[in-house]
This record gives C-alpha cells, sequence and structure tokens, in this order.
C-alpha cells in the first residue's frame, strides 16, 4: 500500500492552491526568410536591454541551488514559469511565450508577465525581455494566459487574458510594434482593450484562457474562452470579423458540464484524419477543416491538475463538437489524458517550418516552496512533442520532436537479443545516466502467465501501479527501466510494463514509479500509470523511450500512445553519477531486441557566455533532421 510524506502532501497541496488561485530599436534590414541565426551581444547598451542575460547549465545561477536544475528542458534563468502561451513559428524564429514572475520563485508575489525567448530549432533558446507586462487598466493584478495567431499576411497577434484594476477577468489583444522584426521584441497592448469585456453571467474570476484563433469559411474568425456560467462550466465560442470586435456565439458552448468543476486552457485543433499509424503523420494549421480533418478539444481540470483531451468531429455551421467516443460523457475527466504524470496547461501549435502540430506543457515542482525559494526558480517546460492522431481515430500519438537528437553524444547498447530471465537486471554503462535517451525494445514470448485483473482494478490505474511496483514480482512483468539509481539503488525511479488479462483480453499497464526516487523528506513521490490503448498480441514488440533530464523524466510507451512525466529529486545526484538499469521482475522471461541509450549534451537555454549569444546553428531551410 501506498504511503505519502504528510508533508509531501502538505506542500503538494499548497503548491495545488498555487494553481487553483490562478484561474493563467528594429531588425528590418534582415532578410523575412531568416531561420537560423547567430545573435551576438556586443556589448552596447541597445542589445543589452534586449536580451536578459542567464546562465548556462554549468554555471551558477545567481546566488541560487543548481540542484535538479535540467540541461536540454525549457526554464528561464530564475524565478517562477507556469503556462505556456503562444507558441509559434514567425518569419524563421519559434517563439516561446510563457506565464512569468519577474519577482520572484513563487505565483503569488507580484504579478505575472509573459515570458519571451526565441529558437532556430526548438532545442536551444535566447530569452528576451518580457512580452506582456501589467502595466495598463485592463491587465493591472496580471497577464495571464492566451494565445497566438498568425493574420493573413503573416503578422502575429496575442490574445490573453487580462486581470484588470478591479480583480476581473477580461480578454485583451497585443501586436507586435515592428512586425518586421523577426524577434518581435516589442509589443503593443491597443487603449481600446479589453476586447472580450467579462460576462454579466460570468464570474469576475472565471473567464479567462483564449485559444488559437481559426478562420472560418464564413470569414470570421473564432476561439474558445474557459468560464463558469451560472454554475457551469463552459467553453465558450467567440466570433469576430477583423480580431478587434467579438461576439459570444448564440450556439450552446462547445463543451459544458457541471461535474469537473472549473476548466481551463482549452485547445480545439485540427489533426489528419489518415496520418495514423507510426509515420507520424502531418500537422494542420489551426483554421483546417472538411474532409479528412478531425478536431482534438483538449480542456485542463482544476480539480484534478489533469489535461484531458477528446477527438471529434467540429460542426463550424453549428459552432458544435461532435465526440467520437461519446459513451465517455461530458464529464471531463473520464475523457482521454494527455499525460499520465505531472503536466497541466498544456498548450499546442501548428509549426509550418514542418507541417506538424507541436505539444507544449508545464511541469511544475514536486517539492517545497521553501525549496522553490532556495533554488530561486521554479518549473520546467516538457520537451516540444510532435503530436498526431492514431491509426484508430481515437487516441492522439506523441513524440519527442526530432531536433532533440542534435544532442545525442556518446552512444551504448546491449548486445542484440539479450535475454532477461525473472529478476534479471543489466547495467547500461557508458552514458551519464543523469542526462540521457534511451529507447528499448521488449519481446515477450509468452502471454500465458498474465496475471488475472478484476474490473474494478482497471479503474485507478495509478493506484494500481502502487500495489503492483516494480519490486512485486508478477507473471508478464513488470518489466522496464530502473533509471536515476543511486549506487547502493537506496534511491530510483522504475518505468516499467505489466500484461493483464481481463475477459479474454491483454491489458498493457505502464507505470511510473517515484516512492524510491529520492531519500528526501518533504517531496511528493507518488506512482503514476496509464493503461495503454494497444493490442498487445498484434504487436511483436513493446517499446518505450525515456528522456532523463536531472529532475526531469519523459516516458512514452508503445510509440507514442502514452506519455507519463515526473519530476524526481534524489539526493545522491548532488555528490554522485547516476545509474541506468533494465531489468524484468516477471516469472518468464522477457526479450531484449534492441537498446540504445545515448547521452545527450546540455543546449543552451536562455543562456549568454562571454562570446556571446548562439540561439541555434545556423540551417538550410531545406534541411531536414
Amino acid at each position: 500500500m501506498l504511503i505519502r510524506d504528510s508533508s509531501a502532501e502538505a506542500e503538494l497541496e499548497q503548491s495545488n492552491q498555487r494553481v487553483r488561485s490562478r484561474p493563467a530599436s528594429t531588425m528590418a534590414g534582415l532578410p523575412l526568410s531568416v531561420v537560423a541565426f547567430h545573435l551576438c551581444l556586443l556589448a552596447s547598451s541597445s542589445s543589452s536591454s534586449a536580451l536578459r542575460p542567464a546562465t548556462t547549465a554549468s554555471e551558477s545561477d545567481g546566488g541560487g541551488s543548481r540542484a535538479g536544475r535540467t540541461a536540454y528542458h525549457f526554464q528561464p534563468a530564475k524565478n517562477w514559469q507556469n503556462d505556456p502561451n503562444g507558441p509559434m513559428y514567425y518569419n524563421g524564429m519559434y517563439h516561446f511565450f510563457y506565464q512569468y514572475n519577474p519577482h520572484g520563485a513563487l505565483w503569488d508575489i507580484g504579478n505575472l508577465s509573459w515570458g519571451h525567448s526565441v529558437s532556430g530549432d526548438l532545442v536551444n533558446w535566447a530569452a528576451l525581455d518580457t512580452a506582456l507586462d501589467p502595466t495598463s487598466p485592463f491587465d493591472a493584478n496580471g497577464c495571464w494566459s492566451g494565445s497566438a495567431t498568425i493574420l493573413p499576411g503573416g503578422t502575429p497577434a496575442i490574445l490573453y487574458t487580462g486581470i484588470d484594476a478591479s480583480g476581473e477577468q477580461v480578454q485583451n489583444v497585443a501586436f507586435p510594434r515592428n512586425p518586421a522584426d523577426p524577434l518581435l521584441r516589442e509589443w503593443d497592448k491597443p487603449s481600446y482593450n479589453p476586447v472580450i469585456p467579462l460576462p454579466a453571467d460570468v464570474p469576475g474570476d472565471k473567464f479567462r484562457d483564449p485559444s488559437t484563433a481559426w478562420l472560418g469559411r464564413d470569414g470570421l474568425w473564432r476561439i474558445v474562452v474557459s468560464a463558469e456560467v451560472r454554475g457551469v462550466a463552459s467553453t465558450l465560442v467567440y466570433r469576430s470579423p477583423d480580431f478587434l470586435r467579438w461576439e459570444r456565439a448564440a450556439t450552446a458552448p462547445l463543451h459544458a458540464s457541471r461535474a469537473a468543476g472549473m476548466v481551463e486552457c482549452p485547445d480545439l485543433f485540427p489533426v489528419k484524419e489518415e496520418s495514423g499509424g507510426d509515420d507520424d503523420g502531418e500537422g494542420l494549421d489551426a483554421s483546417a477543416s472538411g474532409d479528412g480533418v478531425r478536431h482534438v478539444l483538449k480542456l485542463s481540470v482544476m480539480d484534478t491538475l489533469q489535461d484531458y483531451y477528446m477527438v471529434g468531429r467540429y460542426d463550424a455551421a453549428a459552432d458544435a463538437f461532435v465526440p467520437a467516443e461519446p459513451e465517455r460523457g461530458d464529464d471531463v475527466r473520464a475523457w482521454r489524458r494527455l499525460d499520465y504524470g505531472h503536466v497541466y496547461a498544456s498548450k499546442s501549435f501548428f509549426d509550418a517550418r514542418h507541417s506538424r502540430r507541436v505539444l507544449w506543457a508545464w511541469a511544475n515542482e514536486s517539492d517545497s516552496q521553501a525549496d522553490d525559494v532556495a533554488k530561486g526558480w521554479s518549473g520546467v517546460q516538457t520537451f516540444p512533442r510532435k503530436l498526431w492522431l492514431d491509426e484508430d481515430g481515437k487516441q492522439l500519438r506523441q513524440w519527442p520532436v526530432e531536433e532533440i537528437e542534435t544532442l545525442r553524444r556518446k552512444r551504448v547498447g546491449l548486445r542484440r537479443g539479450t535475454v532477461l530471465s525473472a529478476g534479471g537486471m543489466n547495467e547500461i554503462v557508458g552514458v551519464a545516466g543523469s542526462q540521457a535517451d534511451v529507447e528499448v525494445e521488449f519481446k515477450v514470448p509468452s502471454l500465458a502467465e498474465a496475471e488475472a485483473l478484476d474490473a474494478n482494478r482497471l479503474l485507478d490505474p495509478q493506484k494500481l501501479c502502487g500495489e503492483k511496483g516494480a519490486s512485486v514480482p508478477g507473471g508478464v512483468g513488470p518489466f522496464g527501466l530502473i533509471v536515476l539509481a543511486s549506487g547502493d539503488l537506496r534511491e530510483h525511479t522504475t518505468v516499467f510494463f505489466r500484461v493483464f488479462r481481463h475477459q479474454g483480453r491483454y491489458r498493457l499497464l505502464m507505470c511510473t514509479d517515484l516512492t524510491r526516487s529520492t531519500t528526501r523528506a518533504g517531496v511528493y513521490k507518488p506512482p503514476y500509470g496509464g493503461f495503454v490503448d494497444v493490442d498487445v498480441e498484434e504487436h511483436e514488440t513493446i517499446k518505450l523511450r525515456t528522456l532523463i533530464d536531472h529532475s526531469m523524466l519523459e516516458s512514452f510507451g508503445a510509440e507514442g500512445r502514452i506519455c507519463i512525466t515526473a519530476r524526481v529529486y534524489p539526493e545522491h545526484a548532488e555528490t554522485s553519477n547516476s545509474h541506468l538499469f533494465v531489468f524484468n521482475n516477471g516469472t518468464g522471461k522477457v526479450e531484449v531486441p534492441k537498446l540504445e541509450a545515448w547521452e545527450l549534451a546540455a543546449a543552451t537555454v536562455n543562456a549568454v557566455g562571454d562570446a556571446g549569444l548562439i540561439v541555434s546553428q545556423s540551417k538550410d531551410e531545406s534541411e531536414s533532421y
């Protein structure tokens, strides 16, 4: 039985309360086709004001602790960050905006701004000045979450929630001061804001997070905004002919339910219906519609601090969403999970450079607020993921964008055809265990020993992962990876599979178990888990990929059909190396047809060096990763 440390649980509740309390000079001479370049800081006053100094992974972070700081995941140099906002690809550069507190490492000290960084490759990032700050009556108490849209003619626009001078949530618009600047360093907030005032039937603290806009065939722009209308959590549709004058659609909300409480951070986006399989199909612009197109509605639920989604069809004429799995009902908590671990407030965008949809998500800390203050920072973004529709037409597939492979350095592997007997464990040596990318395939010769599973156990896979942890022998599994392990294994995290049998079908469970991840007190370290929607008998192998980055762990099972993200804080990592193993604790043998592990170099993330700031290596637009 899983026992949570009481102090850790109290700290987690404090962290959850922080989330619940929030709702969320020019370069015109440069060619607009520039896609990646070096930004050189020449020690001029104009240059230094445009780019906020930061530090590399090997440098001090301004007096705070380096414990747990990542090497290739997105983080500002210091202070608090949460929701990803308005990611976009514009004039050859990737832009990432995010909820940022320039006043410190906690959410509730001062008012939030929009942080802003740019990249040529989604890996290396340069920090710019904040894009939006709470300086106007319509956002005097904070610039909260929102989205970016590329308008006809190529000009970007931001829609965001402002907390106005009276504390009410309103929706505002902002435009770049100089659209010819590839860095989009300055943004104007017109005085005619808010463009969407608080509706009369919505409480002042429950109206937020405008989505990316899409253009209908009738020439009207549309967005969705989260609200609570007369006690019902609603995803409202707004329309506009010019992106300035917005009216609430007279139709029913895109989604409405009392069951889950307030939902936020809505994301409605199209996916290609025929893209499935393992070839990660191309993405679609937000305005795509018609034959061969389905839509995904993603909502973030404050009650659980989890993101859920439903695939369906968007009826443009009625502004209605028709779910592909109506049997799941209108309670969002019964929809599919975007990630079975520790992420929230995810946001996707269409990457026109590579014709793909890319997903970001926030992974907040699992230790205490006192730890945040001591470190001087809080919050990490997941590594950007490519997103596409599975061939079953009901679930999404996710995979790290290919650019991560530019960080791969040393490679090691197991001998092809390695067999793990019952209780077997092989160490993977030769790469840094705290900064790695591991891909492994498992083959189960026989499913005959799969354990029977009662129907009630299907309802809570997280609890099942706690009761059937990696140390509990099973029939088929557990088998998987042991990561971030100390030399004596007192500290370790397991990522593993188990196969169960239920009503003549085999069910594949994937878990990430943090219960022994650290000996530190005051850390929330649960098991995470979910059932994988895949036919185990049809698939010859079960695949697992895990990204390890100090305190950040992202695992992708069954070719991206399930994802589990976790935050881990092993004490040994501050003084010694972490170890990496592949294991099998089932009664039968498990074959490992393939295992490859790469040590990853540190990315340049919001960092400035003595010689200048490198955003990315120059690459030709036609080059593929």
